[in-house]
């Protein structure tokens, strides 16, 4: 039996036989509804930047594409603005939307040099490309097609923006002299600097694993993406299910902290703790009803400035009047009549690490100084959102100025504030650090600001973790409804709440939030900062490294062309790039070392806490710590 097929008896002309007069435009669209088996046409943008059957190839051939297109945007940019002057330069770099400025696109449109050489360069590197969408340019440097401009219409941001987003989501000041409490000047001095170097090496990799990947076709967007490009889609959820769990922990280390802020406000009326809880997660709870960010720039720029002057009181009272020992007391394991007025121990701050009587945490000093470590890590913790940073950015190469500028500035304010701060506080520096300010007044002044900004950062965590939890468990694996349609938004008002309330209970249960935060840090902050940048950097630079001659990414056919896969790919891919990939293994097996150090320090501590003669205080209790009656 034949197994051609036989021929069909004349019918109605079929979509194939309407190809035959139908230019290409007409096929695309054709092909595009699925009316003929033509050419299928591959999804672009953010409906493609999860699609499993792009390659590592195809995603950085796109990318590099990208990376000349906005190379030859900023040239045209230069163009234009040159010659105005220092300031001038300076004002264009802090502009926003500089990239996208009109008079700049009609002057580099209106016959410039600049663009003549781009105009040849654009038509001597025309593709056809059958796999872009019907919309998509024909030309792989077409600048002004419809859809590339979509695709970066929220990419308006310069490094001067990024710079200020990066210096707010990581200054975490008021950490610092808990740290030296710890571990005293010299190792404070020296682990602070060798974390600012290491937190600029992970920053590093991810803005360079971010260029070699994202391109207007496929958008990265969040700290999985990367992930499911490299290893694939069950790596992405594992990363996306770590950062949930990092949120939702970080929601209740917050949520513990206000409460011990709220329970020292009224302490005078000897609040009980549980109820200072209650009101913590009564104000927490009802900014959950939002589902946007786009609403806070306001408040975030606010909270700037009041860390800003929270940063001055603190300095000025501490020089001046000296420590209130009552939260590090009673929030941690130091001899508990130093809270009793009158039997307060003097200051001491050591160069090395203090003794066990002054250890603020835990006696053990080896543990002891994993856990100011782990407070480091926690402070400089902000690199998880360097990839959203980056994909708000019209010229992702410029990302390095604003880390390196950022990063330096952070640890030169970390190591002045820390040092300044513990040689007036000594071992009574705690990990909220407005809780030590005396006199009485000014203490109230900086608990009220840290509330303030403290439930600014609960709503970010919650609104970061609740919505990776939605989308990447109640979407893709429940089948809940988007959360932007209707059912979507009562589904996030319903399950909101469970969200608080689980996090709730888990902050109450926490004995000592000193030793929570440290967990927390060592556990994930330390991970998610180091560690899988370089996880994430090494799986890049390998499979760079393991092309052959004749493989690659063909933009005409749509076909990726690959001669092995499996192990043997990812040896070669190591070997031809050792000498980068040892090291940023050898930086990777440090950071999970770190961690798990860090981890089992914060154990340790936790486990001092609940054990005999532990300070079980933030637990189902109403003795409120900080009443003074």
């Amino acid at each position: 039996m034949s197994v051609y097929p036989k021929l069909a008896a004349p019918t109605a002309p079929t979509e194939q036989m309407r190809e035959l007069g139908a230019d290409e435009d007409d096929i695309r669209k054709m092909s595009v509804a699925g009316a003929h088996p033509g050419v299928r046409q591959r999804l672009w943008g953010l409906e493609a930047r999860l699609d499993h059957t792009v390659t590592f190839e195809e995603f950085t051939f796109w990318a590099k594409v990208e990376r000349e297109m906005e190379q030859e945007e900023y040239k045209r940019y230069k163009a234009v603005t040159g010659g105005q002057g220092l300031i001038g330069s300076l004002r264009n770099y802090f502009t926003s939307n500089a990239y996208e400025d009109a008079k700049t696109h009609s002057a580099a449109v209106q016959g410039q040099e600049e663009n003549t050489e781009w105009s040849e360069k654009k038509s001597s590197t025309v593709v056809d490309d059958p796999t872009a969408s019907p919309i998509a340019p024909v030309g792989t440097h077409d600048y002004d097609a419809e859809w590339r401009q979509a695709a970066r219409a929220l990419r308006t941001a310069g490094w001067g923006t990024i710079f200020y987003l990066i210096t707010t989501d990581i200054l975490g000041w008021g950490q610092t002299p808990y740290v030296f409490s710890n571990t005293g000047y010299g190792i404070g001095a020296g682990i602070f600097a060798l974390m600012g170097l290491a937190a600029g090496a992970s920053g590093w990799m991810i803005w360079h694993v971010f260029c070699g990947l994202d391109s207007s076709r496929f958008p990265v967007l969040s700290f999985g993406d990367p992930f499911f490009r490299l290893y694939g889609p069950k790596t992405r959820h594992f990363i996306n299910f770590m950062q949930a769990i990092q949120m939702f922990l970080s929601v209740a280390v917050v949520l513990l902290g206000q409460t011990d802020i709220i329970a020292q406000l009224g302490g005078s009326v000897n609040l009980c703790f549980i109820v200072a809880g209650i009101i913590s997660l009564l104000v927490s709870m009802a900014s959950g009803y939002m589902r946007s960010l786009k609403h806070l720039g306001w408040f975030c720029n606010s909270a700037v400035w009041l860390n800003i002057i929270s940063f001055i009181i603190v300095c000025a009272a501490a020089a001046k009047n000296g420590p209130d020992p009552t939260a590090q007391v009673n929030g941690g394991i130091l001899n508990k009549e130093w809270a009793v007025p009158g039997h307060m121990a003097p200051v001491k701050t050591f160069a090395a690490t203090p003794p066990a009587d002054y250890q603020p945490t835990d006696r053990n000093l080896f543990a002891a100084k994993f856990n100011g470590i782990n407070s480091m890590v926690y402070a400089y913790s902000g690199a998880i959102m360097f990839v959203a940073f980056l994909s708000e950015m019209r010229h992702p190469m410029d990302f390095w100025k604003a880390m390196l500028l950022a990063q330096s500035f952070i640890t030169g304010v970390y190591i002045f504030f820390g040092v300044f701060v513990y040689t007036f506080y000594g071992q009574y520096a705690y990990s909220i650090i407005t809780q030590v300010v005396k006199p009485l007044p000014l203490q109230v002044v900086g608990n009220v600001l840290s509330l303030i900004t403290g439930w600014l950062a609960i709503f970010l965590y919650f609104n970061v973790g609740m919505k990776t939890v939605y989308l990447e468990v109640g979407q893709q694996l429940c089948n809940l409804p988007p959360i932007t349609t209707k059912r979507g938004k009562y589904l996030w008002w319903a399950l909101g709440p469970v969200y608080w309330i689980l996090a709730f209970v888990v902050s109450m249960s926490v004995p000592q939030f000193n030793a929570f935060t440290n967990f927390v840090g060592g556990l994930f902050s330390l991970n998610f900062t180091y560690s899988l940048s370089g996880v994430m950097c090494l799986a890049y630079k390998i499979q760079q490294g393991a092309k052959l001659p004749g493989e690659g990414f063909d933009p005409e056919t749509g076909v990726t062309t690959r001669l092995d896969n499996g192990y043997k790919r990812w040896i070669r891919g190591f070997r031809k790039t050792w000498y980068i990939s040892i090291p940023i293994l050898i930086y990777t097996c440090c950071g999970f070392a770190s961690s798990g150090m860090g981890t089992w320090a914060a154990v340790l501590a936790l486990e001092s806490a609940y054990g005999p003669g532990g300070s079980v205080l933030s637990s189902w209790t109403c003795t409120n710590p900080f009443y003074t009656g």
